[in-house]
């Protein structure tokens, strides 16, 4: 992928402000393959990801906390034929409603207290046709969402808006 000048016009339409979102969901997985619990709030920790899931402070750090739009989960439920997909099967730490997460690209968003920057995309595995059924890894193919890595630390809460930092915006300091 071709790095955009930030002069160009769409560098410019990219970096403009975008509607908040909300958190609407959190979930944690203690263990690999475990089920994940959901939790109304959770502390974000700086270079390791969420207190409490799996991927909390191992390997490369790229996938410290993981992202889906609800809208999306909406989708790939009628793909499936049912309802909305309930969001612990899609394997995703935090499910965010009215932003489009494909928006914070290359960019740092806050959540809460909590300052992450998107480190790339969430494609599905193999585990979505264990979860979903038969279709479950295609119904989520463009669907997955993002990654993401914890830049400052707070609590995240389900509730919380999800906004977009423009280039040059200050970040606050913790306490």
């Amino acid at each position: 992928m071709a790095t955009l000048k930030p002069e160009s016009d769409v560098a410019k339409l990219m970096g403009k402000q975008t509607k908040a979102g909300t958190v609407e969901w959190i979930g944690l997985r203690a263990e690999r393959r475990g089920p994940l619990q959901s939790v109304t709030e959770v502390e974000a920790v700086p270079g390791t990801g969420l207190e409490g899931d799996h991927f909390h402070g191992q390997g490369n750090g790229v996938r410290q906390v993981t992202l889906i739009q609800g809208e999306h989960l909406d989708a790939v439920g009628e793909f499936l034929r049912g309802p909305t997909a309930d969001p612990s099967l899609a394997r995703r730490n935090i499910v965010v409603r009215g932003i489009n997460l494909f928006s914070l690209q290359d960019r740092r968003f806050q959540i809460g207290d909590a300052v992450l920057e998107h480190s790339g995309p969430c494609h599905p595995c193999s585990r979505m046709e264990e979860n979903f059924g038969p279709g479950g890894y295609n119904a989520m193919r463009g669907h997955g969402g993002i990654t993401a890595i914890v830049i400052q630390g707070g609590l995240i809460r389900v509730g919380d808006e999800v906004n977009k930092l423009l280039l040059g915006e200050e970040l606050e300091e913790s306490a």
